[in-house]
């Protein structure tokens, strides 16, 4: 017997739904998936070894166990394999001597959230041309990430795009949520499920609750959707993370002088939050004057010497040369120096991070 699709339904299954499907969208082009990449660029047992230990590490700091100073230092953002591999090799020379009282993570930030329009990152735009080869941006950033922590030192990143963590957070060891995505409900959500400690901004304009507000969600469970390793749509179900916490990075004025550090500290234990801190030198703490990184971690440093305990970590942008630069096409650009937000150099840093490393001793010895 032979059955006949009816008039309307046949009319409906040919309907040329292009005139309201994807009516902004230009192009769509293949993404790899992330195992494909995790099988192209695996990890080495040293690395896994150093990843592990550097985040329990982190996480001791953050329970009280570990007086360390947490540092995240490192370029404003990546754009340069080469360059990023020499400030490694540099950066580790202080980190290994100063290990007693720092725990020294390298920044490496593969994507820059715009306030309006720019250069999006190493991942999006790797080339610095608008061609947008996202894939090789991938690959390029993990094996970035294998070659630093080669060297034996653990990277931080921010996490700002909701798919890319699949394709590199095996290999972060701390993570930050930026102070324009703080507030998002799908970030916190990221970050219950993410295996590192994560540290949450205060808003842009200066705002601490939408921090504290995030650890809260962040440390609850979550279900929501998302990309397997193996490319495929899914509903990811987290445990929450317990390893959060915030960063001061300033706003209309800065944040970071004892009288913030209380405030905030009030603001989270009325949370019944941990009472501590991170603080970031540079951005509205600085005023966007990179020299100025200097003075405020002096700052913080004589808080922490005080004998302030609250103050778990500080983040710095450096780079191999101080100041930044303008991508401008056809126009070679200055080795070792940021793209992005200008950044003091490794001359400069060295001596900040010695004044942190004596501040932590004194810290101690004022315990003592």
């Amino acid at each position: 017997m032979t059955t006949h699709q009816p008039a309307a339904t046949a009319a409906l299954s040919t309907q040329d739904s292009t005139r309201i499907d994807d009516t902004r969208i230009s192009a769509v082009r293949p993404l790899i998936t992330p195992a494909l990449l995790q099988e192209w660029l695996p990890v080495p047992a040293s690395t896994l070894a150093l990843v592990e230990d550097s985040r329990k590490a982190i996480s001791r700091v953050l329970q009280g166990a570990d007086d360390r100073l947490v540092v995240v230092v490192g370029p404003c953002s990546i754009h340069h394999h080469a360059q990023a591999i020499e400030y490694a090799r540099q950066l580790k020379a202080q980190a290994d001597a100063l290990s007693g009282e720092l725990l020294v993570v390298m920044r490496v930030y593969f994507e820059k959230p715009r306030t309006t329009v720019g250069w999006k990152g190493y991942i999006n735009d790797p080339h610095l041309d608008g061609s947008f080869a996202i894939n090789q941006g991938l690959e390029m950033a993990r094996a970035l990430l294998l070659e630093v922590l080669a060297l034996g030192l653990p990277v931080g990143t921010e996490f700002l795009d909701l798919l890319s963590p699949q394709f590199i957070a095996d290999l972060v060891s701390w993570g930050a949520i930026g102070a324009r995505t703080t507030e998002s409900q799908s970030h916190r959500q990221l970050a219950s499920g993410l295996s590192c400690p994560v540290g949450f901004k205060n808003g842009t304009d200066g705002g601490v609750k939408v921090a504290t507000d995030a650890i809260q969600a962040a440390s609850a469970t979550h279900a929501f959707m998302g990309m397997t390793k193996m490319g495929q749509a899914a509903v990811f179900e987290t445990r929450g993370n317990q390893d959060c916490h915030v960063i001061l990075r300033g706003g209309k004025q800065p944040n970071y002088s004892a009288a913030d550090v209380a405030a905030t500290c009030a603001l989270l234990q009325a949370a019944g939050l941990r009472e501590q801190v991170m603080v970031d030198v540079s951005h509205a703490n600085s005023s966007k004057q990179h020299r100025r990184q200097i003075e405020v971690a002096a700052d913080v440093a004589a808080q922490i010497a005080g004998g302030d305990r609250r103050i778990i970590g500080i983040m710095i942008e450096s780079h191999l040369e101080e100041g930044r630069q303008d991508i401008v096409p056809g126009t070679p650009l200055r080795p070792g120096v940021s793209v992005t937000d200008a950044c003091i150099s490794m001359a400069q840093t060295i001596p900040v991070l010695q004044g942190l490393a004596a501040a932590v001793r004194a810290r101690r010895a004022a315990r003592a």
